[in-house]
């Protein structure tokens, strides 16, 4: 098995700083480090633990707990002694009976590792300690006192006040390939506290009473067999193609903090499941916002790889393109055939064909589908019954059943699940105080509504607020929001409780803001793509100048501050707005990094005037703009993110962007699809261009003619060479018209138009008019121009040497923006 963090174990003793990492053996078999409960070499007078992750649905559990080895019954251990102990829980913990695995690293080459525990550097202001989730390298060919150097990218500064930063780690159990290899010991002094040891594991296999242990009181199947991890091995297969499994594309999303399992849903997903025999069932999980439709299938995706399904595709569906992209990327992680990356939807189209027909096991997840149509082409299928699909979205079109499809309906929590989430969410943060004879009361105001309860457990553990407060100041605020949001406006039923819980979480955000910035980053965010858009965003010009420009006043007849925002203030106000439930902020998932739920961000949207808007559309657009690569290839991550972050914004803002021009940036996601090769999706989004600039700038504005230009190229891209040429001889002649014989646009067009020619075999009329360019670009703009250099260099290769790889070379010349 691999690292489950269910089975982490928070070890805390009565000794000074006692606290330390373990994990969970057998239901009530722990290991740890023995220095936790051995400190200054006595034992420690009481142990407690806490098993469980927060943020899955098991919460945490609190056992009491004795040292059974080694046995302190047979006194004090050697100086020497291995430095590994187990404890046994008074109770046991019911979690999954999957045995630990042990393995012992080897070989030459670094083996990757991972394990989680609670270093101190990980605590916050608002809890004892945070999970921490480990992961590097472990060179078996180096030593230390301990056993194995673990070598992470996370090197956390010293510690204050003497604190070593890794303290508290101690006792996380290291795995390499789901394999258990050792414990995490000590910190380096000579690197001043900052890298990790680990005690191997095998070295405890091998002496008495351990190995006995583990196997009488481990999970079910649990043995002393130790076996070998190297990476030589995984190399080697690595490089003769041979892929490493799990793979896991997306990533797939966190669960909350105190998730509910629902298990009556999860049961019908099976039951639709099971019932699809040797042919994949898609489960279209449809339901309304806030709903918690994304949490429930990225539960199911994480059970799959915990079960040990082969591949999981995570791919935000909003967009077509977006799922051709991660289809591409999962094409290229598992090495298919002919996957060269140059061509998405070619690689998009073999992996489909791969997950057809292969025996493995995988599972496909399409989040939050909007254009069943454009999606239907995509969807996969698994004629070995290995695979399956797992959709969602809030339509409950025709399209998507069928076809051995079922939809299975999602909504509200129960009144139980609701409780539950309150109960096991103020619990985990130590405020059970907050509960009391109006929770249930306060979950039916909310609707029973995730997003809601969620936004009022952040509030009330912000505010140490009880729930009776919560539901006072919430039926005031609903009351006074009646008016500005009647019923009749509430399309969805969950938008009037939605708005009550967001303004009442962005006061106290804002109260506690000593940045003065977390309501206008709230109302930027809103406008960008829900599924998330770069953190590195918050870094650019066009943001920081926009926050400075738009500071909320620390008092209502004060004016704002006028000092320059930095990055640093803008994370600050990012993470006050995360601490509040309103946004998620995790720059471990760029190029996503910032998200919002769609229903908080339209929320947000509502109160925004129209001038407002305005002025936030110009700064997200300037800032997408600012950050876009100059060359899309390297960073295709990135290049997805921007596109879908410049469609939701235009999608958010109407015609804004059109004002007094078309903006830049929508030009640069075009272009952008261009150049990912995605012929269809570029089609599409050059055909609404042109559509929108005529309709907003007339037909003969240069942005049209762009447009249009733009469009022909994606037609002679899809392989449509005869109506490429239709459009770009009419954009010549407008061109020529409008803008002049000379301008460097109409050489451009004429440029594209030879090329289109070459590809429809009109190879005299391509020759003659790429030798008409060569000498007006020349005339035009000179020898030495980079343009003429180019159209020379493709007309010399095609007419000397008659080479119809020169034509391409003009593609360069196309014209790429407004």
């Amino acid at each position: 098995m691999t690292l489950d963090p269910q089975r982490l174990v928070l070890v805390r003793t009565t000794a000074p700083d006692g606290v330390g990492s373990g994990y969970l053996l057998g239901p009530q078999l722990v290991l740890t480090a023995l220095h936790v409960v051995f400190p200054d070499s006595q034992w420690a007078g009481q142990v407690e633990t806490q098993v469980g992750h927060p943020r899955y649905e098991t919460g945490l559990v609190d056992r009491g707990a004795e040292v059974c080895w080694p046995d302190p019954r047979d006194g004090t251990p050697a100086e020497d002694a291995l430095d590994v102990a187990l404890l046994w829980l008074n109770e046991p913990v019911a979690t999954d009976d999957q045995p630990v695995r042990w393995g012992q690293p080897g070989g030459v080459v670094p083996v990757r590792f991972e394990g989680a525990g609670f270093p101190a550097f990980a605590v916050d202001t608002e809890s004892v300690a945070q999970v921490e989730y480990l992961r590097g390298e472990l060179p078996a060919v180096s030593t230390s006192s301990s056993g194995w150097v673990l070598d992470c990218p996370v090197w956390p500064a010293p510690g204050r006040n003497a604190v070593r930063p890794w303290a508290g780690a101690s006792g996380s159990a290291v795995f390499c390939h789901g394999r258990l290899v050792g414990v995490a010991v000590e910190d380096n002094k000579a690197m001043d506290w900052r890298r990790l040891h680990a005690t191997p594991i095998h070295e405890a296999l091998s002496l008495p009473g351990f190995a006995d242990l583990i196997t009488r009181h481990g999970h079910p199947g649990t043995t002393s067999l130790l076996e070998d991890v190297t990476s030589e091995t995984t190399a080697a297969r690595s490089d003769s193609g041979e892929v490493v499994w799990p793979v896991e594309i997306g990533p797939v999303p966190t669960l909350a903090s105190a998730f509910q399992p629902r298990s009556a849903l999860r049961q019908a997903v099976d039951d639709a499941r099971s019932s699809g025999a040797a042919v994949v069932l898609t489960q279209v999980l449809s339901g309304g916002g806030g709903v918690g439709k994304t949490q429930l299938a990225a539960a199911c995706a994480i059970d799959a790889l915990r079960d040990g399904v082969d591949l999981v595709v995570w791919a935000a569906a909003t967009e077509t393109q977006q799922v051709i992209t991660q289809y591409a990327q999962g094409a290229a992680r598992i090495r298919m055939p002919g996957a060269t990356g140059q061509d998405p939807e070619s690689d998009a189209r073999a992996l489909l064909e791969w997950l057809a027909t292969t025996p493995q096991r995988w599972l496909v997840v399409l989040d939050d589908i909007t254009d069943p149509d454009g999606v239907s082409r995509w969807w996969p299928v698994s004629r070995s019954g290995t695979g399956w699909v797992l959709a969602t979205t809030r339509l409950k079109d025709a399209h998507l059943t069928g076809g051995g499809r079922t939809r299975v309906d999602i909504d509200v929590y129960t009144p139980q699940e609701a409780d539950a989430y309150l109960q096991t969410r103020l619990t985990s943060e130590n405020m059970i105080h907050l509960l009391d004879d109006q929770t249930a009361a306060l979950a039916d105001a909310l609707g029973h509504l995730p997003l809601a309860l969620s936004h009022a457990a952040a509030y009330m553990i912000n505010e140490e607020l009880t729930c009776t407060a919560y539901l006072n100041l919430f039926t005031h605020r609903q009351t006074r929001l009646s008016q500005a949001l009647p019923e009749t406006a509430d399309t969805e039923g969950y938008g009037r409780q939605i708005a009550t819980t967001l303004l009442i979480s962005l006061d106290a955000a804002q109260a506690a803001d000593t940045t003065c910035l977390a309501a206008p980053a709230l109302h930027i965010a809103a406008l960008l793509d829900p599924a998330g858009h770069p953190h590195a965003l918050w870094t650019t010009p066009p943001l920081l100048n926009y926050l400075t420009a738009h500071r909320t006043p620390s008092h209502p007849h004060e004016p704002a501050k006028q000092t320059q925002v930095t990055s640093g203030q803008a994370h600050t106000a990012l993470r006050l707005l995360h601490r509040y439930a309103l946004l998620t902020c995790d720059q471990r998932t760029e190029p996503r990094g910032v998200r919002i739920h769609a229903l908080t961000a339209r929320a947000v949207r509502e109160t925004t005037t129209e001038d407002q808007q305005a002025l936030l559309a110009a700064a997200a657009a300037d800032a997408l703009l600012e950050l876009w690569p100059e060359v899309d290839q390297p960073h295709p991550d990135l290049a997805a993110s921007l596109r879908a972050n410049t469609d939701a914004l235009a999608g958010h803002t109407q015609d804004q962007l059109w004002h007094p021009d078309a903006h830049p940036v929508l030009y640069r996601a075009g272009t952008s699809l261009l150049n990912a090769g995605l012929a269809a999706s570029a089609t599409a989004y050059w055909q609404d261009m042109t559509t929108a600039s005529e309709r907003l700038l007339g037909d003969d504005h240069s942005h049209t003619l762009a447009a249009r230009a733009h469009l022909a190229v994606s037609y002679g891209q899809a392989g449509r060479a005869g109506e490429a040429i239709l459009i770009e001889e009419r954009v010549l002649l407008d061109s020529e018209r409008v803008l002049g014989d000379d301008h460097p646009d109409t050489l451009t067009v004429r440029a594209n138009l030879a090329v289109s020619y070459w590809e429809a075999g009109r190879t005299g009329e391509a020759i003659g008019l790429l030798e008409q360019v060569v000498a007006d670009r020349e005339r035009v703009l000179g020898d030495d121009h980079p343009d003429t250099l180019l159209t020379f260099s493709g007309c010399l290769r095609v007419v000397t040497l008659g080479d119809p790889c020169g034509m391409p070379v003009l593609c360069g010349t196309r014209m790429v923006g407004a």
